[in-house]
Order: C-alpha cells, then sequence, then structure tokens
C-alpha cells in the first residue's frame, strides 16, 4: 500500500522529485532517467511508470538550466529505443503462449487485450501512437513480438515513434513548461496527460472489438 501510495505521489508531483534529485546527485539523473523509461517500455511488468509528464518535466528543468536538453534527449532516446527492442524480443521469444495467462500482480491481462486489439486495428503504427499511450506504450512492442513482426519494420516504427515522443515532449516541456500557467495547473496537466490518451485507447479497443465481433457473426 505505501508503494502504491509513493507511486501516485512520485507520478503526480514527478517535477518536485526531480528537481531534488538533480540538486543531490547531478548528472546521476541521466542514469535514473534512463531506467525509469527503459523499465518502463522494456518490462511489461511496470506499465504504471510515468512516461508523458516524465518528458514534459525534464524538458521543463532543462529550460531553467538544471540539465541539458541535448544530454537528456538523448539518453531518453536510447532508453525508449531499447526498451522497446528489448520489450518486443520478450514477446518474440514467449509468443501466442502469453495468450493463455491469467491477470496477476505481475501481468496485466486487460492492458494486454486492449494492446492486442489495438495493434490488430492499427497494425504497426500502433508502435508509433502507443508513445503517447499509458500501459498501450508497454505492451505494444511486446503485442509485436508476440504477433511475429518483421524485426526491420518494429525497428523503423520502434526508432520514428522514439523520435516523436521524446523529442516532442521534452521540447514541449523546455519551450512551456515553465510558464506560469502551467505551473500553476501541473497536476491538472498531467492528470489530463494520463486520461486522455486512456480514454483513447479504451475507445480504439472497443471498436476493434466490436468490429471483430461483427466479422465473426
Amino acid at each position: 500500500m505505501e508503494l502504491a501510495t509513493f507511486l501516485i505521489d512520485f507520478i503526480l508531483h514527478v517535477d518536485r522529485y526531480l528537481e531534488t534529485f538533480t540538486q543531490h546527485y547531478g548528472a546521476w539523473v541521466y542514469a535514473l532517467l534512463f531506467a525509469i523509461v527503459f523499465v518502463e517500455t522494456g518490462l511489461v511488468v511496470m506499465p504504471f511508470l510515468p512516461g508523458d509528464s516524465l518528458l514534459f518535466i525534464v524538458g521543463a528543468l532543462c529550460g531553467v538550466g538544471l540539465m541539458s536538453l541535448p544530454v537528456a534527449m538523448a539518453v531518453l532516446l536510447a532508453a525508449a529505443i531499447l526498451g522497446d527492442q528489448c520489450n518486443y524480443a520478450i514477446g518474440r521469444h514467449i509468443g501466442p503462449k502469453v495468450f493463455q495467462w491469467e491477470d496477476s500482480r505481475f501481468f496485466n491481462k486487460r492492458a494486454f487485450d486492449q494492446a492486442h486489439d489495438f495493434y490488430e486495428r492499427y497494425g504497426g503504427v500502433t508502435i508509433i501512437a502507443a508513445r503517447f499511450m499509458p500501459f498501450v506504450r508497454t505492451f505494444a512492442p511486446f503485442v509485436a513480438g508476440v504477433a511475429q513482426m518483421n524485426r526491420s519494420k518494429f525497428t523503423a516504427f520502434n526508432v520514428i515513434g522514439a523520435l516523436i515522443w521524446v523529442v516532442g515532449l521534452c521540447g514541449a516541456g523546455y519551450f512551456f513548461g515553465n510558464f506560469a500557467w502551467v505551473q500553476d495547473n501541473l497536476s491538472k496537466i498531467i492528470w489530463a496527460m494520463i486520461l486522455l490518451p486512456g480514454l483513447l485507447v479504451l475507445y480504439g479497443a472497443f471498436k476493434a472489438r466490436s468490429a471483430s465481433g461483427t466479422t465473426r457473426g
């Protein structure tokens, strides 16, 4: 319970945690950023770590000189690309047997099903779009591996998606993150970055399931 409370607080106040960490440990913050993004994108058991809000906050902290924007982007790009490649390799190795797994503490069956439905509907573009979707972001490369997507094709989508995700959100944070209105409403913005993509995922999964049911009928 304490871990869950800490994670919620970390996600909603990631700016404070990162700023404090940077002030105390300096350049080690880049190792922390790499670890968070790699684990979120590379391990299917950690879909709840902050992604979009983290990148936005990193950009904002770069904007006030606490971090280097080029270095931060390079580290985050490496973590995002390598994380997805790792996740894809795991899915490819495990294969279709994953459909028999039950929901557990370490595997979110519903999130996997949503990612799979989204993948079935939109194909490889899912790898790019999922970068902006909590939970689906974690499961999309895994699903691509399970579906045996061609490795070179997956890598191309992976790199393109990572570039758009990291550069786009870090850049937005760098240019807009320190505006007074943004600072005053940061918690609401973070909630919006979590909930709005999630609603889009649910809608996409619902549409995919409806289409699948219609086809069977």
